[in-house]
């Protein structure tokens, strides 16, 4: 009896043991991230030399050196960015592929009814990057010098007006729908497969009219190469001082900004996504990283969490209006 229970305590012990050590070792691999030896990729949804892209060569020079392991930028554009959001989810679910997302990933992902993954469940946002106003920036040959002007235009010619994006869906699309809903100016949408494309044709005159991220736009401004007609936010752009906001430009209604992410697949371990979090916030925080982007237009976040979740899930009900009362569809 008594070697019985002694056996079956000393299997209890080792059943005990196996399992802790199972548990310690799947924390030491949590633990260990990142590891040095192993590459880490950033994944932009859109082309080369968009906001989205700056950003993320900025964060994977600063995370490079945090780490103190290489950090690589890949554009994978397509979809309004949602090629290189299902990307991500195809990914090993270890924490060494991220995402700079946008608000067509996370919140406006409604206009597409046959997407091949769910963006709310299978994409998971660790921190808010950064936020910033757009600018609306008209050809130089296009006729007016304000949004008054730019509205009774586009009534007058209806389907003259055409705005180019970054895609369907993108921040730079959605802009132009809140403008459209809130002003009733007939404009048309011109979709590219990233926002460089639409600059060249902005440039060239072939469409007359975008909603684009300051970074893009600051140096054409200053350049005289195109017209900067307002900025989107709740306050003027310290960059473009000059330039009124949309609302003191007579739009009402029309006040909203973009923003980016970091993001990974929703697989990603909780302990792994903790990490990165942490760190991305870490690197956001410093006062290089920030004035960094504030020369670029754009104010550093750097949420918690659950501060980005909350975030995400208020800023998607709101595009959802937009979408819904626009009539807003990519099919």
């Amino acid at each position: 009896m008594n070697k019985q229970f002694t056996r079956r305590s000393w299997g209890l012990t080792a059943l005990a043991a196996t399992l802790m050590a199972c548990s310690a070792s799947a924390w030491s691999s949590d633990a260990a991230f990142p590891n040095p030896a192993r590459q880490v990729r950033i994944i932009v949804p859109f082309t080369a030399g968009g906001s989205s892209d700056v950003q993320a060569r900025m964060l994977a020079d600063r995370l490079s050196r945090l780490w103190e392991q290489t950090v690589v930028v890949e554009n994978k554009p397509g979809a309004g960015g949602h090629l290189g959001g299902r990307y991500v989810t195809d990914q090993p679910a270890d924490g060494y592929t991220l995402m700079v997302g946008s608000i067509g990933l996370h919140a406006a992902y409604g206009i597409y009814k046959k997407l091949s993954y769910n963006p709310a469940a299978d994409l998971r946002v660790v921190t808010v990057l950064a936020e910033m106003p757009h600018v609306v920036v008209a050809a130089p040959a296009l006729p007016v010098k304000d949004m008054q002007q730019l509205t009774a235009l586009a009534k007058k010619e209806p389907g003259t007006v055409n705005f180019g994006s970054a895609g369907v869906g993108s921040s730079v699309h959605m802009m132009g729908e809140l403008y459209k809903l809130q002003s009733g100016a007939p404009i048309v949408h011109v979709p590219y497969r990233g926002s460089s494309a639409a600059l060249n044709d902005l440039l060239g005159n072939q469409i007359q009219l975008m909603f684009e991220n300051p970074p893009t736009v600051l140096g054409h401004i200053r350049g005289g190469k195109m017209k900067a007609l307002a900025v989107t936010g709740k306050q003027r752009l310290a960059a473009l001082p000059d330039v009124p906001t949309a609302t003191e430009a007579g739009i009402q209604g029309f006040e909203a900004t973009s923003w980016t992410t970091v993001a990974v697949s929703a697989k990603v371990p909780q302990a792994i996504v903790e990490k990165i979090s942490a760190d991305v916030r870490k690197v956001i925080n410093t006062p290089e990283f920030r004035k960094g982007l504030e020369d670029q237009g754009m104010t550093a976040v750097a949420n918690s969490l659950p501060e980005a979740q909350r975030f995400v899930a208020q800023e998607k009900a709101r595009w959802d209006r937009v979408i819904l009362e626009g009539k807003v569809s990519a099919d």
